[in-house]
């Protein structure tokens, strides 16, 4: 029984289904890190391979225009579970939790939990019928939290929970439910510096590669659970460094590129070929989207299952030895991970589903990671009016969808505290809001100036207050996060 809410779960039982329990398809939504929105071949990618990823848009539908709930991991885990925006989420920034309860203090950190009230798309699915399961990063509470996965709708996980420890794909351990298993007698550490010698990539490797572990339960999850629907929620942590794919992805890929190798001066891990190091490392990720792919169309019901691919926030900053330029990883748009330039935000999508969805197809909606609550709870035949989305379904078949009650907002506290708000062509940004000298909003059509070179706050004043005025009336005050520059007035 779905815990928290009565009024929830009545409403869910007077709601009527939109697919009977024998229609209701099965959900894939497979969550890359850190993965830029232009580093896939459907989204322009040049240099990088991925073709398993390239079919699902050859087969569905490709959005030009999605975004993430926040520029970084932890706050956008929370926008997309809870689908409530970062101006009312409770997590609004990444941040560890280092006070463990007796008994639990050998277990990995987790980070800011989830609380009891939460109610998260697991839960809801969970309510209607569907068997849950989370495989990769999660990041939204410790295993001994009330954040755990296994305390907010999963019936199984297993991965990392910590993005600590997720930092390395070598690490001591994994998460599985709510224990943790060695999977490493001798880990490697997710950051390390190297100033002299011959910089060799199996330095940096170990016996077990979590990634595969992870990506092993996930085929199990679907084999155990083929006969009646599930939710297989996929965070996978690639592209995400520390950089330690498998060497023959690496092998895929020129040596020309790389002239020298990385010694860790910008943080985690070196390696000898760091431009073929990323790229295989989303290679890598395309390839469990293949192996993910597979095991649906043996077990005859790819064709029933809506597949979502989108990433947690934009390409990561060049660090770790990560060459965005080189591989143009947000097609030329403004900012990188933790900004809330275009860069920072928007993110590739794609959504496949036979029947529903036509293939090949593109979309120009502009939607973001709340939208996905009403969507998948819609799809299960759930009725929730608690979320800051809207229902993407009529998007999937080439409709308009509903036109949202609110402007979309992002209140990032993290990088000195960001405020971002689009509503129609305009995006308002105003940096530094933690600090003791916010700087001055910015505001850019975002329709005839993607790139956000032109601010035109000093031309629209009236259109900047208004917006603002929007957030400040919707926000809700987080004691967690507290934000001095507007929750004393």
């Amino acid at each position: 029984m779905l815990k928290k809410n009565l009024s929830f779960t009545l409403l869910c039982l007077l709601s009527s289904p939109a697919f009977s329990a024998s229609e209701k398809p099965n959900i894939v939504f497979i969550l890359a890190d850190d993965l830029g929105y232009g580093e896939l071949g459907c989204y322009g990618q040049e240099k990088i391979k991925t073709p398993n990823i390239d079919q699902l848009a050859a087969e569905g539908m490709k959005f030009n225009y999605h975004y993430s709930g926040a520029p970084v991991c932890g706050p956008a885990r929370c926008v997309l579970l809870t689908g409530k925006n970062l101006a009312h989420a409770e997590v609004r920034n990444n941040g560890e939790i280092k006070t463990k309860p007796k008994g639990k203090e050998a277990f990995y950190g987790g980070q800011t939990p989830l609380s009891p009230e939460a109610v998260t798309i697991a839960e809801v699915l969970k309510e209607q019928g569907y068997a849950t399961g989370g495989f990769g990063k999660w990041g939204l509470g410790a295993t001994w939290s009330t954040g755990s996965p296994i305390k907010q709708g999963f019936d199984r996980f297993y991965g990392y929970n910590c993005q600590r420890n997720a930092h390395s794909f070598y690490p001591a351990y994994l998460d599985s439910d709510e224990d943790q298993v060695t999977i490493n007698k001798h880990p490697i550490p997710g950051r390390a510096r190297q100033p002299k010698g011959e910089v060799l990539a199996d330095t940096y490797r170990a016996e077990s590669y979590a990634p595969d572990l992870i990506l092993d339960e996930a085929v199990k999850f679907i084999g155990a659970n083929k006969a009646k629907p599930f939710f297989l929620y996929l965070p996978f942590v690639e592209p995400h460094v520390a950089m330690q794919p498998h060497q023959e992805d690496i092998n895929k890929y020129p040596k020309s590129w790389d002239t020298k190798p990385y010694r860790g001066q910008q943080g985690y891990l070196p390696h000898p070929r760091p431009r073929a190091g990323y790229a295989a490392m989303i290679t890598d990720l395309d390839n469990h989207v293949g192996t993910i792919v597979t095991k649906l169309k043996a077990e005859g019901i790819y064709d029933n299952t809506l597949i979502i691919f989108t990433s947690d926030n934009g390409a990561t900053t060049d660090e770790g030895g990560v060459d965005t330029q080189f591989f143009n990883s947000v097609n030329d748009l403004r900012g990188r991970k933790g900004s809330a330039y275009e860069g920072g935000l928007r993110v590739p999508m794609i959504v496949r589903w036979k029947g529903h969805i036509e293939a090949g197809t593109t979309n120009d909606t502009v939607s973001y990671f709340p939208d996905w609550f009403p969507t998948l709870t819609d799809i299960a035949g759930a009725d929730i009016s608690k979320s800051d989305g809207i229902n993407l379904l009529p998007a999937f078949s080439g409709q308009p969808v509903a036109k949202r009650n609110e402007p979309m907002f992002w209140e990032f506290h993290g990088y000195g505290g960001i405020i971002a708000i689009r509503d129609g062509k305009w995006k308002a940004i105003r940096r530094g809001i933690k600090s003791k000298k916010p700087k001055n909003w910015e505001l850019y059509d975002i329709q005839s100036d993607p790139k956000e070179k032109h601010d035109l706050a000093k031309q629209n004043p009236e259109r900047v207050q208004l917006l603002e005025k929007s957030w400040l009336t919707s926000r809700t005050v987080n004691q967690k996060f507290p934000l001095p520059l507007v929750d004393k007035k």
